[in-house]
């Protein structure tokens, strides 16, 4: 077995090996290197500073692919500037490699505008400085929803929310003030529905009930009635309705007295209003038999003392009379004038 390896044919044909697979490994390296270039290198061309547009010609004259990136704007710079190169200048590359280019956007990015419309003013304000907005004047202007977004503007036109404008931007805000008072009420009758709508829209009211006469929905009807009646004064906001219908207000004659006497309710003014007084307490007139307690004037009591002979005149008069006179002695004699009263009136009937 050893001396078959050394045979001579064994030998050749271990050599043939080697020297093909050698052949193979050179040619196949030859070949990469022909194909990728190998040894042939491009330094990266400086072109920091310049324009996206200069920069792309520089790299086409050296055999360079580019790719363009937009930065993060910065005022500081040019519109289109580039800001920076990867690979950094200097570095060799092969042919065909490409370049990444980072430039200076000509403004900020653009940012989609969000839906603040009919929310209060202090939340949109939050929300456009969220995304990058600003907001510019505030445009008040009659409406109910007081202190509500009713339009956004962009450099006096109006804005849809979703609109992509550039971060930074500055928005007007048009935001309600409140309803107006005491607004005249316009006139509608011989106007069609549709114009009768866009009128009471431009006066700043809403539009309430729509009755047509032959129960349709033409906005081609004629107005011959309305709620409340033209010139009278309101309230912004509040709602006005119409009655329509294909005749013209003339021959409704009947349909408008039948609603007068409904919505027109006359109030009489020729009678004078009834007046309601609150009564006057008055003090009562002093009694003219008032003053009579002066009766002791008469002296009574003088006539008294003497008129201890009583029995006599008692027999005459009443019985009893004796007997409170002969207590009165062992009383003090200012107990004596009660009884004496009645015959102060006596003389005084008299």
């Amino acid at each position: 077995m050893p001396k078959s390896l050394f045979h001579w044919k064994v030998l050749v044909n271990i050599l043939l090996a080697a020297a093909v697979f050698t052949g193979l490994v050179w040619l196949t390296f030859r070949w990469l290197e022909i194909h990728t270039n190998h040894g042939k290198e491009i330094p990266v061309p400086n072109v920091m500073n310049k324009s996206v547009h200069d920069a792309i010609r520089i790299l086409d004259d050296a055999g360079l692919d580019y790719e363009v990136d937009s930065f993060k704007y910065d005022p500081k710079y040019r519109p289109f500037q580039v800001l920076q190169i990867y690979p950094s200048p200097g570095s060799r590359v092969k042919d065909g490699r490409t370049i990444i280019l980072k430039v200076n956007p000509k403004s900020y990015a653009q940012v989609s505008v969000p839906d603040v419309l009919d929310r209060y003013k202090g939340l949109a304000f939050r929300q456009l400085e969220q995304v990058g907005l600003k907001v510019g004047d505030t445009i008040y202007e009659p409406s109910i929803q007081r202190d509500a977004v009713l339009r956004m503007l962009y450099n006096g036109t109006s804005l849809k929310p979703g609109t992509l404008l550039p971060r930074f931007s500055t928005i007007d805000l048009v935001i309600g003030a409140g309803p107006k008072r005491n607004i005249s009420v316009p006139n509608l009758v011989g106007l069609t529905v549709q114009e009768a709508k866009a009128i009471i829209a431009q006066n700043l009211f809403e539009v309430g009930l729509i009755e047509h006469e032959d129960g349709g929905q033409d906005d081609s009807d004629i107005v011959y009635y309305q709620d409340p009646a033209s010139f009278d004064v309101r309230d912004q906001g509040m709602q006005i309705d119409i009655w329509a219908s294909k005749k013209t207000p003339a021959e409704m004659g009947g349909k408008i007295s039948q609603l007068n006497s409904m919505y027109r309710i006359k109030i009489d003014t020729t009678t004078p209003p009834i007046r309601y007084e609150a009564p006057v307490y008055r003090e009562p007139a002093p009694k003219k038999t008032e003053p009579k307690p002066e009766t002791p004037k008469t002296e009574t009591p003088k006539t008294e003392v003497p008129k201890q002979e009583v029995p006599k005149t008692t027999g005459e008069q009443k019985p009893k009379a004796p007997v409170n006179t002969s207590t009165t002695p062992k009383t003090n004699p200012s107990t004596t004038k009660p009884a004496e009263k009645p015959k102060a009136k006596k003389v005084i009937v008299e």
